[in-house]
């Protein structure tokens, strides 16, 4: 009995030990973990930080996760084997329960108050509940391209698309509209200034806000050439393992391909990570000339490895080699480039560059400053080649910058927007004023500039710049529409899982779903507004739940989802209250939803109702 009890004791302690050890890691691990990523993402968002989290580690900055396993796994793992040495010394001790009780107490404090300050400094309550969340702006204010006519003209523009690694306004001087004393980029600044970025008159410089699910590189390349943010859980929609990319939508690399458009991705990196390669090959069959297309073609040694792959110097002498072929032939060619080198955290200096610390500046400053060099001496380069005459030029930044440390001194009020410059245009300016705009507006302004008519002058969420016709910035208020752009959205749900399901076919077909909605009259006495939906149309497997969601205010600020009640006549039924919404008189904004029996969410109907 005696031996037993001695055993079952001598077991507990050894299983205490070990959870103990296991918990004073992770709580290391976690608080080393919390720390480095403040220190390497500044600004760092909920979105940006779940792309990061589930983005697969191919194609990754080797250096990036040598930095991480030196500065958060190998302190981690010291302070393991501290733990192990001091539990050993002790095991015998009679005090060796209150060691490690002790341990796993701090342990679970420090880890809990640095999982705390990271929830707020993150936002994540606002973000979770933003998640769980539904909106219909983007469901209401998206413009399907299917449904535009575009008009190229008859002898077809080439664009040369540059996304400039973490290029914004920010670097230029107060004076041009900057945020830093001293002018980081002044080609670039030139640049902008004789060409267009919605500037209107003025010589500050103009930029595009980056929205939620545009803040990193694929989102902002998804963002830019689809006028949609990509804030769909990435595990969820597994797009780097996948055989499609939100394959039911239409981007820029769709509309150029059935233009006749040749269409190459240049990038210095793996294209794999982030889901780039999937995506430019699915929406425009891109050529891709990758990192590792240069390895095979011999363009870099043999185990040449940099950075994320080869410099930006690289990419610009590859690039004029590709542009003069591309020139060759008779069709129009649409060439993408990605540059890597400003990529935080303090980017990579080249060769070209100044050396750290010359004129008291520091490697970030001189990597940005090198950048704004080398574009001005590629731009000057492909404005001496015969095919500059019929080539628009589309030079922006991809998001603002995640470094640490580089912004820190920038006054906390100023804006930061994305460096936006559109060169050599097909297409004029209607409003000599600055415009107040998105990255999504680069997606129909950039067919704009190709000299492209677009019907009613919107595609996706965005706008044509070179027009009169407001953007969603400019009609709701940059607030507004971020706030709304955090939420869920049924139809970006819808359109990201097309490819598994029938809804595709349906909206292939022209078969959208469809229902008809009875606004019956306002009962002024109870305060109601009674709503019937019926007739419905193209529903696959069935209607299961019908939805309706009501708002009065433009920004949907007081926005309210109601589930409708099934009646036996098989429609939909249900009493708007107006209590609900302070008993406000006049318009009720009334969209319908509904979710079929394999969980598909479709918009079936809207109505304007009217209480008063």
């Amino acid at each position: 009995m005696e031996h037993g009890i001695q055993i079952a004791k001598r077991v507990i302690i050894i299983l205490g030990t070990i959870l103990s050890i296991a918990i004073m890691f992770l709580a290391t691990m976690i608080c080393f973990s919390v720390r480095w990523m403040f220190d390497t993402w500044s600004n760092l968002t909920m979105d940006e930080l779940m792309f990061h989290l589930t983005a697969p580690l191919e194609g990754t900055n080797e250096g990036m996760i040598k930095e991480y396993l030196s500065v958060c796994v190998a302190p981690a793992v010291l302070v393991l084997i501290v733990t192990v040495i001091l539990f050993l010394a002790w095991h015998n001790k009679k005090r060796y329960f209150v060691l490690m009780g002790g341990g796993v107490i701090v342990s679970l404090v420090l880890s809990t108050r640095v999982i705390y300050g990271a929830w707020n400094e993150l936002d994540a309550g606002g973000y979770v509940e933003a998640q769980g969340t539904y909106s219909t702006f983007i469901d209401d204010n998206y413009v399907e391209p299917s449904q535009v006519a575009l008009q190229f003209p008859e002898k077809k523009r080439n664009l040369i698309y540059i996304f400039l690694e973490s290029m914004e306004t920010t670097y230029v001087d107060e004076g041009n509209g900057g945020g830093f004393k001293k002018n980081v980029i002044p080609e670039l600044t030139r640049i902008a200034q004789e060409n267009e970025d919605f500037s209107g008159e003025s010589d500050k410089l103009n930029g595009g806000y980056s929205m939620p699910g545009t803040t990193w590189t694929m989102g902002a390349m998804f963002g830019q050439t689809s006028g949609l943010p990509l804030s769909i859980s990435i595990e969820r929609n597994s797009m780097d393992t996948q055989d499609s990319f939100f394959s039911g939508i239409i981007t820029l690399g769709d509309i150029l391909k059935n233009a006749g458009y040749s269409q190459t991705l240049m990038i210095g990196s793996d294209a794999t990570f982030g889901g780039r390669k999937l995506y430019f090959t699915e929406h425009g069959d891109y050529d891709i000339l990758d990192y590792n297309y240069a390895l095979e073609m011999g363009m870099i040694p043999e185990g040449y490895k940099v950075w994320w792959g080869y410099e930006d110097r690289k990419l610009f002498k590859f690039a004029r080699k590709r542009l003069k072929e591309l020139a060759e032939n008779e069709e129009p060619f649409n060439f993408t480039l990605l540059t890597v080198d400003t990529h935080f955290e303090d980017g990579y200096p080249c060769e070209l560059c100044w050396e750290e610390n010359a004129n008291g500046n520091k490697r970030y400053t001189n990597v940005m400053a090198c950048a704004s060099r080398q574009v001005d001496q590629f731009i000057r380069w492909i404005q001496r080649q015969d095919f500059y005459e019929s080539t628009t030029i589309v030079l922006v930044g991809d998001h603002p910058t995640m470094d640490s440390d580089f912004c820190e001194d920038v006054d906390g009020s100023y804006v930061r927007k994305v460096f936006t410059s559109y060169i050599n245009s097909g297409a004029s300016v209607e409003i000599d004023r600055e415009r107040n705009y998105t990255t999504f507006d680069f997606f129909p302004t950039t067919l704009a500039a190709l000299g492209v008519k677009i019907e009613g002058e919107r595609l996706g969420l965005g706008t044509n710049l070179f027009s009169s016709k407001q953007t969603l910035s400019e009609r709701f208020g940059i607030e507004a529409e971020q706030r709304e752009i955090e939420k869920k959205s049924i139809l970006l749900e819808q359109l990201a899982d097309l490819d598994e399901g029938k809804s595709e076919l349906l909206i292939r077909e022209g078969k959208n779903p469809m229902a008809n909605i009875v606004v019956e009259e306002y009962r002024n006495e109870s305060g109601i507004l009674p709503v019937r939906v019926l007739d419905f149309e193209n529903i696959s497997n069935g209607v299961a739940d019908v939805m309706l969601a009501v708002w009065t205010e433009e920004d949907q600020s007081d926005l309210k989802w109601i589930p409708m009640e099934i009646q036996e006549d098989s429609s939909y039924y249900i009493d708007v209250d107006i209590a609900g919404f302070n008993y406000k008189l006049g318009e009720y904004q009334l969209h319908v939803y509904v979710v079929d029996g394999a969980g598909e969410q479709y918009k079936v109907a809207e109505a304007i109702g009217i209480a008063g």
